[in-house]
């Protein structure tokens, strides 16, 4: 059972278009985000999940992460904490932690045998029941997957899901070639500039290359010798713009965020204005 809704159901109207493409046309992809922009590495991922005895490990562990797995459990030993354990296992670029504590349990407000999902990209959370018989490490591992969201999120199949979901409905792609010698500059810029909209805007990867995103590109009426390209989206009223960039840094991402938002609070604004006043 997940939090706000089940996962792999759409829930929100979020990115409608681009979800049915990538469902009747991509193919999954085995691992959510830009390989630069987890969290945290490989390193350490025997040690998984860590064992978290209070509050203040449990608040220090999300803290630190972008990204963050806690697994509540009455028993550590428990069948489903061993199911936890393997579902770690599958995930090394993403911290797990365990806990048994009665004090953290009723801290985050859940139940023994909880699997919970925090990520710093929206202030958000996502739980899994795993009372439910059918939870297993596949359908765990799959849930992480789905809703892994970061500053940076490489839009694939598996992660729009998560994109969906995601209460932020203002989406910033970055439209580009992986293989580009210029990728790891774009992708450190693009960064930079996520850090200023966190909470505001949700910053998507979108690799050109991939022949299962060709048609996305095209939802923005791109070709690829206009690449790389900037296409920013709000959901409620499908408004959309679309910047063809030379080079990408912050200040061409910070200035085509700002003029956006700008428009999209006009359009509000003279909505609101344009709404009767039904007081007497």
């Amino acid at each position: 059972m997940v939090r706000r809704g089940q996962a792999g159901t759409m829930v929100t109207s979020v990115f409608p278009y681009l979800f049915i493409i990538l469902l009747t046309g991509g193919s999954p992809a085995g691992c959510a985000g830009d390989s630069g922009s987890a969290s945290h590495g490989k390193a350490g991922a025997a040690e998984k999940p860590i064992l978290l005895n209070s509050i203040g490990d449990a608040e220090a562990f999300i803290s630190g992460a972008e990204v963050a797995v806690i697994g509540f459990f009455q028993e550590p030993e428990s069948p489903g904490a061993s199911q936890f354990r393997q579902a770690a296992g599958q995930i090394p670029e993403v911290p797990f932690g365990l806990s048994t504590s009665p004090a953290v349990l009723s801290r985050y407000g859940v139940s023994a045998n909880t699997v919970t999902l925090f990520r710093r990209v929206d202030n958000d959370r996502r739980d899994l029941d795993m009372n439910d018989k059918e939870v297993d490490v596949e359908k765990m591992t799959r849930f992480v997957r789905m809703n892994e969201l970061r500053l940076v999120t490489e839009y694939n199949p598996v992660t729009a899901i998560g994109v969906m979901q995601s209460s932020l409905q203002l989406h910033l792609l970055l439209i580009t070639d992986k293989m580009s010698p210029k990728h790891p500059e774009r992708m450190r810029k693009y960064r930079a500039a996520a850090e200023l909209f966190k909470g505001k805007v949700l910053f998507i990867l979108l690799d050109s290359n991939l022949k299962s995103n060709e048609r996305v590109v095209s939802f923005f009426n791109l070709k690829k010798s206009q690449l790389p390209a900037l296409a920013i989206f709000h959901a409620p009223d499908e408004e959309q713009d679309v910047l063809t960039v030379n080079e990408v840094s912050v200040e061409h991402v910070q200035d085509f965020c700002n003029r956006f938002l700008q428009r999209i609070k006009k359009k509000e604004d003279e909505l609101q204005d344009n709404v009767p006043n039904e007081e007497l």
